[in-house]
């Protein structure tokens, strides 16, 4: 790995999990990943991979069947995952949003009823809260749950955006239970569901798969509720109006993934220019040996660590049981910029070669986009940090 995002204090578990997944990406990943990504092809062989090492249970406590991991484990594992194709990291990560969520906010029996199913990938999770008309401002949703009964909703509206919105088949949804009541008014449903496209459930349909500029292979999706009854019990917790913090919560799992997505997409990019920039000669040596270039490389690997260390510090800080909105927002703000950078970088350092389809560089340059937007925008995140910053002086 050489000394860049070298992770101190680890488990040598840790260690194992980390060499292991390293493995993995190497050898099933890396050889085949920008051939799906151009076919937008599905990677079950890799996802089927995945469940064998048991990474969909890595998070999940021991007693529900899974690894009982750390968020710093799993985020140092979404690095990995995210240096061989960030498509397989978008896998995994709204599966353990909701994993997260229902182990931290459900009832027991919804936590005894889906964590061990989720451990081994049999139920795979979706996280659903965007609509069409919202974007960040999550108070603007208009998905709504009227009761029909008296221990059943019925949930209409609209949602957009579902990572894993086809082939999951659990989705932690947002919706309004009270619109006068504000984001008090918000109420989380776990909606069951068969995978696949068209009526995935009487009253709810997934139209079809949205064509995406990168981030391609993971399936992303909208989800239309027409009247869509639901019981009671799948209100995860119990209790109506704690939605939006439930799903506050689990934002911010998604945004310690999102940095260490771009961490790994950064750190690949920076490998791919170093490897090229040794081997292409102009005047008579490498352009690594030129001063520009060799410039242009002791940057990218300073982002690349510096986005690493932020990250790590989040995701410890997560564990602590401490709230991290701050160092989340801040480890999603610097690793997806940097990660932006250091593509780009990478990306000239290749020249024309770059824009051809035929170079890994050219896949990356498509995916570091989504990271800018993922889990809130960068002009989000500057006002988390904002608020917290003056909150706390």
């Amino acid at each position: 790995m050489g000394r860049l995002q070298q992770t101190y204090g680890l488990t040598d578990e840790q260690h194992e999990i980390l060499a292991t997944v390293r493995a993995f990406v190497d050898k099933e990943i890396l050889p085949v990943a920008t051939e799906l990504e151009h076919a937008d092809a599905y990677p079950q062989a890799i996802v089927d991979g995945m469940r064998e090492l048991g990474l969909f249970g890595l998070m999940i406590e021991e007693e529900y069947g899974g690894l009982g991991e750390s968020l710093l484990t799993y985020a140092l594992v979404v690095e990995e995952l995210s240096r061989g194709w960030m498509s397989v990291s978008g896998i995994v990560n709204t599966h353990f949003i909701v994993a997260w969520m229902i182990s931290h906010h459900g009832t027991p029996e919804q936590k005894a009823f889906y964590l061990p199913r989720m451990a081994t990938g049999e139920v795979r999770g979706a996280f659903s809260m965007s609509e069409p008309g919202c974007g960040s401002d999550v108070s603007a949703i208009q998905t709504r749950a009227v009761l029909a009964g008296a221990d059943a909703y019925s949930i209409t509206g609209q949602k957009m955006w579902l990572t894993n919105g086809a082939t999951s088949n659990l989705v932690a949804t947002l919706v309004k239970t009270d619109p006068a009541a504000g984001h008090r008014g918000m109420t989380t449903f776990l909606v069951d569901k068969e995978p696949g496209f068209g009526e995935v459930a009487p009253g709810l349909t997934v139209p079809g798969k949205i064509e995406k500029m990168g981030y391609k292979g993971v399936d992303t999706t909208e989800l239309l509720f027409d009247a869509y009854r639901i019981p009671a019990a799948q209100i995860l917790g119990g209790e109506t109006g704690r939605g939006f913090y439930q799903m506050m919560d689990g934002v911010e799992v998604g945004r310690v993934n999102v940095a260490a997505r771009g961490c790994g997409v950064a750190r690949r990019a920076y490998e791919l220019g170093l490897a090229y920039a040794k081997e292409r000669e102009t005047f008579g040596k490498p352009i690594a040996e030129h001063q520009a270039v060799m410039f242009r490389l002791a940057e990218m690997a300073t982002k690349v660590e510096a986005a690493h260390q932020m990250m790590v510090m989040a995701a410890r800080r997560k564990d602590s049981g401490e709230r991290n909105d701050l160092e989340a927002g801040m480890a999603k703000y610097l690793a997806s910029e940097y990660c932006k950078e250091v593509v780009e970088d990478s990306f000239r350092i290749h020249g024309g070669y770059a824009y051809s389809k035929e170079f890994e560089i050219e896949r990356l340059y498509r995916e570091a986009p989504m990271l800018l937007i993922g889990e809130g925008t960068a002009d989000i995140q500057k006002m988390i940090i904002g608020r917290r910053l003056l909150a706390e002086s």
